[in-house]
């Protein structure tokens, strides 16, 4: 029996980020630093978030390239879309 580890998606390599955001990986970086200084991610209160900005950066650009829904996209960045039990 041969188990598989699952392959998650993450702006830790810069192929990953090339490949599923279509932005080359300095493209992406200055995507990122333009964002935070406009203020897209400001401290919250409440539930942190699980995935870093970056990624979330990263699954938002994948949603609007591809025709993933969001169960997919959630499976491939290795968190779930439902909502935790209050």
């Amino acid at each position: 029996m041969v188990i598989v580890s699952p392959v998650v998606i993450s702006t830790s390599d810069a192929v990953m980020v090339e490949l599923f955001s279509g932005l080359r990986a300095r493209t992406f970086s200055r995507l990122i630093t333009q964002l935070r200084r406009e203020g897209a991610d400001p401290p919250l209160r409440g539930r942190p978030w699980r995935l870093c900005f970056e990624d979330r950066v990263l699954l938002v650009a994948n949603y609007w390239r591809t025709n993933l829904t969001m169960r997919q996209l959630a499976a491939v960045f290795g968190v779930s879309n439902q909502p935790r039990p209050q």
